[in-house]
């Protein structure tokens, strides 16, 4: 299941953007700009040369709120520059293909690290238009970096390696959040012992079932052996088969085949849907304790539960002793360079506009100017760790190619249902070998 984590702007009129049900086609919206000046800077942003009615061609995925907040963040650019936007959106990839074929793409694309190498030849590299380097860590610029180029922008992020928990629970019942894994370890047990069920790990997902259990994995690999270590399975330098995925594995698998450690045991934990798992630590009374997902939950509890209150009611933590984060992005790619090209690049890639863009609530940004500038409380606690990790990992099953995510998940199934470890292991270490070599 793709779970990776495109934009739009305008200052005097949001044009109404039509996106398919189920995003199979694309929309295009009214072109939008800025009352016409040619103030080269205003409010400390550089036009960089572009002119009042310069235009910028995009093609993103976005829709809706995340459209009206990008509006937020963009705002700014567009009022110094008096730029035209020309946005079109859509989520199905096949369009962007189509438009890069045809020898007429946007100027401007937000997408996946992996289109970052299917049009290599065709981008402009992010240093050649400006992109301010230093407001990214390195392990966020490595990503979006191919063949020595650095062609992508990280712009917007969210990050997995976090549990979501009630604290009036957990007040109630005398548990405190763990600070190191083996406080977590403890909290567990203790959580057993007083006949509490600690976790709720449901991971049916259709043709996708298994990737909440990955995810996991990827999470108990970050605190066991680190985000080189994750990227080194991503790049098959260390093979699926190795002793450190078979050790995560094995303590998964304490939690998500025993009805005491987790909500149904093995059959709940593959039958279960996704979602039914996020809501239960918030039923009443609560079927368990805590629940292993990523930043979307917190949205899901409160349109499932509108009388809990975040913060109070509902809560995360980061995983206690990881050593980095998994987590997904959308990144801007460029394939012209115009002097608005270059004013684009150079605002969202400032502090000015990673701030701006932490201000408009739309989920993370990698850019360092982006802390101390939340505003949403979860947004506010993502951040403070987004900020302060030491290493970011995309998803392992996501992003090595040739069917590995389904070979991953398959092995998985095969654990949690009882199946000999070495041996799934072993099938999904075959897959990861021949997309890697």
């Amino acid at each position: 299941m793709n779970k990776q984590i495109g934009y739009l702007f305008s200052t005097v009129v949001i044009a109404a953007m039509l996106i398919t049900a189920c995003g199979g086609g694309a929309t295009t919206a009214a072109p939008t700009a800025a009352p016409a000046t040619s103030a080269p800077v205003a409010g400390g942003i550089d036009c960089l040369g572009a002119k009042a009615g310069d235009t910028i061609t995009m093609l993103y995925q976005w829709s809706g709120q995340e459209e009206t907040r990008l509006n937020e963040i963009l705002k700014p650019l567009v009022d110094a520059c008096g730029l035209v936007i020309k946005p079109e959106s859509t989520r199905d990839q096949a369009l962007l293909d189509t438009k890069v074929q045809a020898g007429t793409p946007p100027d401007i694309a937000f997408w996946n690290t992996a289109q970052l190498v299917q049009y290599e030849a065709a981008l402009v590299p992010m240093d050649k238009l400006g992109a301010q380097g230093e407001n990214y860590a390195d392990f966020f610029k490595a990503p979006g970096t191919v063949n020595g180029k650095w062609l992508g922008l990280p712009v917007k992020a969210d990050i997995k390696t976090i549990i979501w928990y009630s604290p009036a629970v957990f007040a109630a019942k005398g548990y405190a959040v763990p600070t190191t894994w083996a406080e977590l370890e403890a909290l567990v047990e203790k959580m057993k012992a007083n006949g509490d069920v600690p976790w709720s790990m449901g991971m049916e997902s259709g043709d996708a079932t298994g990737w909440t259990g990955s995810d996991f994995i990827q999470d108990i690999l970050l605190v066991k052996q680190g985000p080189q270590y994750v990227l080194d399975l991503i790049s098959g330098d260390v093979a699926y088969n190795d002793a450190g995925v078979k050790d995560a594995y094995e303590i998964y698998g304490k939690w998500a085949r025993d009805p005491k450690y987790t909500v149904g045991g093995a059959q709940g934990t593959l039958s279960t849907s996704f979602l039914d798992a996020i809501y239960k630590p918030y039923s009443d009374p609560p079927e368990a304790m805590m629940v292993k997902q990523s930043g979307f939950a917190g949205g899901e509890v409160a349109k499932k539960y509108t009388d809990l209150k975040y913060g109070t009611d509902y809560d995360f933590f980061a995983i206690p002793g990881a050593q980095g984060l998994q987590g997904g992005a959308d990144w801007m790619m460029a394939f012209s360079d115009t002097p608005a090209v270059r004013a684009l690049v150079a605002y969202l890639s400032s502090t000015e506009g990673g701030a701006n863009w932490a201000k408009s609530g739309f989920d993370l940004s990698p850019n360092k100017g982006a802390a101390g500038n939340y505003i949403d409380p979860a947004l506010i606690k993502k951040g403070e760790a987004l900020a302060n990790t030491k290493g970011f990992t995309p998803d392992i099953g996501d992003t090595i190619p040739g069917g590995f995510g389904k070979a991953e998940w398959t092995a998985l199934v095969d654990y949690v249902n009882g199946g000999d470890l070495d041996a799934a292991l072993a099938a999904a270490a075959q897959v990861q070998a021949e997309a890697t070599k």
